[in-house]
């Protein structure tokens, strides 16, 4: 609806093309109502014309002419409502637009705030020591803080990506030659006019199309999405099973319950709804990107009946970057029990030991440590026992009997002050 007034007024008012004329303010406006003021009734309206025409941009046309017809003077113009236009002119800067707004109000809004609560937690956790696990096994500590810094840069790095993306339109006719502008009009420029329509929207314009605009910038558009959205479902995985370690307390609600047969439950739901929603967001528009660009010859209908979905599909988005907020929103460190997993694995030291013993050319250092450790459970006394008898220099063995699993966590600290965030 918006798309064909706009062109309609922007024929009229800036082309000013023979057979139209200015239009007043109160016209305009009473146009520009149609769309600033659509609700369900126009909705209904409009599906009762696309009955008799099975053609969903035709029933719009028909329902701005029926508007003007109250306005005589105005309904001299109404066949300059859709204009020189294919279907496809107008859908395709509609999709732009609208994708452009959720862009602006819904999506950086949401993602920039989960980037903010992550680097947030990255910074009050820096120095809290947590187990890795490599491989699900006992692994070289790192802190709390670290670990989610990683994921603060990696979506920072997509977000940053994604904002360079354009996004395209075309508005140049049937094939995209303006055929019968030309004929109509042959005077009026109309490479100029359509560049000039086109970037009025906010649009980049893509003077070289089929009928329909090949889609190219939307795939570019959904592959960055479902990328930004890999690393969240990878997000929501980690969270989720650092909760099922005990790493995180989740906050509880005195109303809420988390089993209807277990009382004592407090299950991690929010990160499970947004992994969920993620994974059916990423679906649909994975299937977008790799189908868009494809279109047979001059045009088919395929990309038409699959775009109807990128609503579902922002629509899944939006409920899963909610979500992890409000999931990570409940989230506080549990130090003691990071503690207690550091403490029973100090097997992981044994990284330092061998590390310290090639540093002093001692031969066989990977295997002695590979003797003492691999596949066992190593306890502080064992640990510190194996130190001792070691033929190295005193400031190297002080350094190695000093260090205990919760204080091999090497720079992470450093690592996590030294980034400042792109998007914040």
């Amino acid at each position: 609806m918006k798309i064909e007034i706009l062109w309609f007024i922007f024929l009229c008012n800036r082309l000013k093309l023979s057979g139209t004329r200015r239009l007043t303010a109160a016209e305009v406006g009473s146009l520009e109502e149609l769309y600033l003021a659509f609700d369900g009734v126009d909705g209904e309206r409009i599906k009762e014309f696309e009955k008799e025409t099975n053609h969903d941009v035709k029933a719009v046309e028909y329902f701005i002419k029926e508007h003007m017809r109250a306005q005589p003077k105005l309904f001299e113009l109404a066949e300059f409502v859709h204009f020189g236009c294919t279907s496809e002119d107008i859908n395709n800067l509609a999709y732009a637009v609208s994708l452009k707004a959720f862009v602006k109000e819904l999506f950086l809004p949401l993602a920039t705030g989960l980037v903010a609560t992550l680097y947030e937690k990255a910074l009050l956790y820096k120095a809290i020591p947590m187990l890795a696990r490599t491989h699900g096994q006992s692994a070289s500590p790192t802190t709390l803080g670290k670990e989610l810094i990683v994921y603060v840069v990696r979506l920072e790095r997509e977000i940053s990506h994604f904002k360079k993306l354009p996004l395209l339109g075309k508005m140049n006719g049937a094939t995209g030659n303006f055929n019968a502008h030309t004929v109509a009009y042959p005077d009026v420029d109309w490479i100029k006019a359509s560049r000039e329509f086109v970037e009025s929207l906010d649009l980049g314009c893509n003077m070289y199309t089929t009928q329909i605009e090949p889609h190219d910038h939307f795939s570019a558009l959904f592959h960055s999405w479902s990328r930004i959205n890999t690393i969240l479902i990878d997000l929501c995985r980690d969270m989720w099973t650092y909760i099922s370690m005990g790493y995180f307390i989740q906050q509880t609600k005195k109303t809420e319950v988390g089993s209807s047969a277990m009382p004592h439950k407090v299950n991690p739901i929010d990160f499970e709804n947004a992994e969920g929603n993620l994974g059916l967001g990423n679906a649909l528009l994975n299937h977008l990107a790799e189908k868009l660009p494809i279109s047979r010859m001059q045009r088919d209908l395929t990309d038409s009946t699959v775009m109807r979905n990128i609503g579902s599909a922002l629509g899944y988005m939006t409920l899963a970057y909610k979500s992890l907020l409000a999931g990570l929103g409940k989230l506080a460190a549990n130090p003691t029990r990071l503690e207690e997993d550091l403490s029973a694995h100090w097997e992981v030291i044994s990284e330092a030991v061998q590390t310290v013993l090639r540093k002093n050319h001692v031969e066989g250092a990977y295997e002695q440590l590979k003797t003492l450790a691999r596949g066992q459970k190593i306890d502080r006394k064992k640990m510190t026992a194996f130190i001792e008898e070691l033929a190295i220099p005193s400031t190297d063995k002080k350094r190695l009997l000093l260090l205990t699993p919760a204080t091999y966590t090497g720079l992470a600290s450093k690592i996590v002050e030294g980034y400042k965030p792109m998007t914040l």
